[in-house]
């Protein structure tokens, strides 16, 4: 195991890669909804100056192999992190609030709403009027602020030590109206 000794920061860091993988401790920042790009940019470099698979030619094949999984995960973590909307189905997955593939259900009144704006948005693409697609793109990101006006504060301001349950339940609920958002915006294309 990359020849470390037990107990050491780097053997910590390793079980931490291989059995628990968290993301936020492997880049040594706090559990947060909204990440501090410059903070993260100059971590991703730091740890890719210790791990990157090229400073590790002369290695073994099994410290290649474990720094290459390190590499990888690192990689991986600054991927999710540059993402905000990856960054707080993070966070929900780490907390246990959401599951992969989950069939969320969304209050009908937002459903309704967006079956609405999708099918105006059907039929000026069908009829070619851009300035209608134009005026539902706006409405999508009138919606966009909306719905992210009630968690503005929390994703913003998230503590893990003393943020509730309850308002990351909110941040849930955002995550899959944006996400659904999300999904109309890409057929205005």
């Amino acid at each position: 195991m990359l020849g470390i000794k037990p107990g050491s920061q780097k053997c910590i860091l390793y079980l931490q890669i291989n059995y628990y993988m968290d993301y936020f401790q492997l880049f040594n920042i706090p559990v947060a909804l909204k990440i501090d790009k410059a903070g993260l940019a100059k971590q991703y470099f730091e740890l890719q100056k210790k791990y990157h698979p090229d400073f590790f030619a002369q290695a073994g094949k099994e410290e290649q192999d474990d720094v290459l999984e390190i590499s990888s995960a690192v990689n991986k973590a600054f991927k999710i992190f540059q993402n905000a909307d990856e960054t707080i189905k993070y966070v929900l997955l780490q907390k246990g609030l959401l599951q992969e593939e989950e069939k969320y259900i969304l209050p009908p009144g937002f459903l309704m709403d967006m079956m609405d704006l999708n099918e105006q948005l059907m039929d000026a693409k069908l009829e070619g009027d851009k300035a209608k697609i134009a005026d539902i793109s706006g409405q999508l990101s009138s919606r966009q602020n909306e719905i992210y006006a009630p968690v503005k504060e929390i994703i913003e301001n998230y503590n893990d030590s003393i943020s509730t349950e309850k308002e990351l339940l909110q941040v849930k609920e955002y995550y899959y109206k944006k996400k659904y958002l999300n999904r109309i915006l890409a057929g205005l294309n």
